[in-house]
């Protein structure tokens, strides 16, 4: 027996927050029968589950993705603006989607899958997989603003955790940036360095959960190791 959200989770629906609020809206059918009560327990070899009536199917095996993101992409499976997508990049079969988001114009290391039960712990804040990003300003930073960073820096009424941070190299007299987070609010990076008074240039995610892309240009991709997704259900 499963909760009816991790099924659909697992099948690569959305993350089971998503799923919840399919089955609340009244989009989604066990055996025929339209279903409302978040938490339902189902026969995941028995009963039949449909979504917008579509039929899902257990899943065995699941797909592993690293992306290598270019910019100019939309982090989702669909734009409704007809924008490229990053699935569009990558050719399975599988119905995958991504692990979290990196904004239009971010570069870098995004996971995509249709596990959603491990979709949905490397995202949540309870676990705080690792995000290592490398950071162009659009000038030297002062030391202080590092104390900050360091420390926390209050956005939007909340503050945020603190980070591991350092100035790896000058260019052109601009700082370029090593941040590690361990949180993922949207535009997190950007809005805090706008918060000090600095503007990004580039921003490029080299590692997340431990992944990075090496060895993959801007838009290529590769299924993860046996080795590799072991170590993501690890952490």
């Amino acid at each position: 027996m499963m909760r009816i959200n991790r099924f659909m989770a697992q099948a690569g629906v959305a993350a089971r927050r998503k799923c919840d609020e399919l089955i609340s809206a009244g989009k989604v059918k066990v055996n025929g029968e339209v279903i409302d009560k978040l938490g339902l327990m189902i026969d995941e070899e028995r009963d039949h589950v449909e979504v917008n009536g579509k039929s899902l199917n257990r899943v065995l095996e699941f797909t592993y993705i690293l992306l290598n993101k270019p910019v100019e992409t939309i982090t989702s499976v669909e734009d409704q603006h007809k924008r490229k997508t990053v699935v569009e990049l990558i050719e399975t079969s599988q119905r995958i989607f991504p692990v979290g988001r990196l904004d239009y114009n971010t570069t870098g290391v995004l996971l995509l899958t249709d596990d959603g039960d491990l979709t949905n712990r490397l995202i949540h804040p309870r676990f705080k997989a690792p995000k290592v990003y490398h950071v162009l300003l659009d000038r030297r930073i002062k030391p202080i603003d590092l104390h900050r960073f360091k420390n926390g820096i209050e956005l939007e009424g909340k503050k945020t955790l603190p980070c591991k941070i350092r100035e790896l190299r000058v260019v052109d007299n601009c700082s370029f940036m090593e941040i590690e987070l361990r949180e993922g609010r949207k535009r997190q990076i950007r809005m805090m360095f706008e918060e000090l008074g600095y503007d990004v240039e580039n921003l490029d995610r080299v590692s997340f959960a431990g992944l990075s892309y090496s060895g993959l240009k801007r838009g290529q991709w590769r299924y993860l190791t046996h080795e590799e997704v072991e170590g993501l259900k690890k952490l």
